[in-house]
């Protein structure tokens, strides 16, 4: 990859199964320390830009928000070199102007699950990375202006609040997340990922995909599955127009990255060098390699 260069990968959610018009497509295989990522990885390039193309729920939608194997899925992505991630998730909106359609670039998490791996790191290597600003500035710069090129409505910023599921909010739930916590959109798939993106020293952009508004809207009641199929089909067209317009714009990756998220493990190592054990160590090779090569002693 030449020097500069950006690999994005691309993380599909509900509706968003695989990405067309990739020219030499094929998918891959891939299975690291972490086991076995949601599917294959569909790589290719696209008007130049190199692309890694993976289904969170795997193709035919194998996997729960809670089993997606998170973990695996950044691990195999950064062993592919890709340096940029862009994720795009379905979501509920608690926003009258955020309509089922628009699309949503997320810039801050609220983190309600209880029932994943969250972090690569623990004991035998403890890190502490800093998630004050959890997605990539630069990367979100790239997805407005792509936005402006293609038929997607997008709200510049938002609040995610990431529940555990499979089910639905309650209406009380619901309220709580819009009228006290003042979040924008609620979803099930984005946390742990965003951290574990951070962990891995990768640039993190996430766009939720509008497909309904919850159930605290008066007028439109309990969140219907049924609806909610029918607009993921418009927005996976949507997503798929939006990567093809990044990818028009000659995307390159800042060295550094001046939001500091290529550099995010710097100080984050608490563990001593000595005190590390060898086998975490060797599950780190690739998401934290840059620093435990150069902390040797």
């Amino acid at each position: 990859m030449a020097e500069g260069a950006m690999y994005l990968g691309v993380i599909g959610g509900s509706g968003v199964y695989d990405i067309d018009g990739l020219e030499n497509a094929h998918w891959q295989e891939v299975e690291g320390p972490w086991g076995a990522p949601s599917d294959a990885i569909l790589s290719g390039t696209l008007h130049g830009l190199q692309i890694a193309f993976l289904p969170r729920h795997g193709r035919g939608h194998r996997h729960s928000p809670t089993t997606v194997p998170y973990r695996a899925n950044i691990d195999a992505l950064k062993r592919f070199g890709v340096t940029d991630v862009l994720a795009v998730s379905a979501c509920g909106s608690f926003r009258e102007d955020m309509a089922p359609g628009d699309f949503v670039l997320v810039d801050q998490f609220i983190d309600r699950t209880f029932a994943r791996e969250k972090s690569f790191f623990g004991t035998g290597c403890v890190a502490h990375v800093s998630l004050a600003h959890p997605t990539c500035a630069r990367l979100g710069d790239i997805v407005r202006s792509a936005a402006q090129n293609c038929e997607v409505t997008l709200h510049n910023e938002g609040t995610y609040l990431a529940m555990e599921g499979p089910q639905f909010s309650t209406q009380a739930e619901s309220r709580l997340y819009r009228d006290v916590w003042n979040c924008d959109v609620i979803g099930m798939t984005n946390m742990p990922e965003a951290k574990l993106a951070r962990e891995a020293e990768l640039c993190y952009a996430a766009v939720a995909m509008i497909t309904d508004f919850d159930s605290w809207h008066p007028d439109h009641g309990a969140v219907d599955i049924t609806s909610i199929i029918a607009v993921l089909t418009g927005n996976a067209d949507k997503a798929r127009s939006l990567i093809r317009q990044m990818a028009k714009t000659g995307m390159v990756h800042d060295e550094p990255c001046r939001c500091g998220c290529d550099r995010a493990l710097d100080h984050a190592l608490l563990t001593a060098p000595d005190a590390r054990d060898g086998t975490v160590m060797e599950r780190l090779d690739a998401v934290a390699g840059r620093v435990i090569k150069g902390s040797k002693t």
